[in-house]
């Protein structure tokens, strides 16, 4: 394909199927950015929202209340009987997915912006490397997918919000329930997450010409001392 014909469309798919090409070609079209990052944000608060709307609330109220430790002081289900209602979760979720997904970004962002400064110096500007973790990042949009998919095949709308994430390495290997040491660490790592790395490592090494393993490492590095001491804290 001629590097002039090349679209955003393009780009899109070639991230998933194709993405060395996705990940070159990107580098310099910094504007497009905006279509990963508003269809990776689109995407979540348009299943939070609809599961909002689509969950049997109260049976949700009374299951948040369930897993609340045993020693909790009795106005602690009140206290989340009063701060639960539909209207406040669908606002919360989606300042949330808008303030986390950016944060996440802008970090990223600054991370791989002084990792390359220090191990390669290619000149490379942050707003790039901001669009970088946009590109690199837009696979997750199967998690959402994901989520849609155990919604419209449920047998009821009684329905967890951990039972949404089944990409998750909890759902797939540990197994933990809602309280227990593993359950939230588990549901915060997804095979997704993995796919993303790659991306990650695939794309620093185009971008600045450092080895392989290099750019494996300078990639990874932050997930694994997060997860690793979140690990050891269990």
């Amino acid at each position: 394909m001629n590097t002039q014909n090349y679209t955003v469309i393009n780009a899109l798919t070639d991230i998933i199927a194709a993405p060395v090409r996705a990940l070159t070609e990107v580098k310099e079209r910094t504007s497009w950015l905006w279509w990963p990052l508003l269809i990776s944000i689109a995407l979540p608060i348009v299943g939070n929202l609809y599961y909002v709307n689509w969950v049997d609330f109260e049976w949700l109220v009374n299951e948040t209340i369930r897993t609340l430790p045993p020693d909790s002081p009795p106005e602690s289900a009140q206290a989340v009987r009063d701060f639960m209602s539909p209207q406040q979760s669908m606002i919360f979720g989606v300042i949330g997915i808008v303030v986390i997904v950016f944060l996440v970004y802008v970090i990223q962002a600054a991370y791989l912006h002084l990792a390359n400064k220090v191990s390669t110096g290619a000149e490379i500007r942050f707003g790039q490397w901001f669009a970088f973790s946009a590109w690199t990042a837009f696979p997750g949009i199967f998690n959402a997918i994901a989520m849609f998919v155990v919604i419209f095949t449920a047998a009821s709308n009684q329905l967890g919000q951990d039972s949404l994430i089944p990409l998750s390495i909890n759902s797939l290997i540990i197994g933990a329930e809602p309280g227990e040491p593993w359950f939230t660490w588990g549901n915060s790592l997804t095979v997704v997450n993995f796919w993303m790395l790659g991306l990650m490592s695939i794309g620093y090494r185009i971008w600045t010409g450092a080895s392989m393993v290099a750019s494996t490492i300078i990639a990874c590095l932050p997930w694994a001392l997060i997860f690793g001491i979140w690990a050891a804290l269990i």
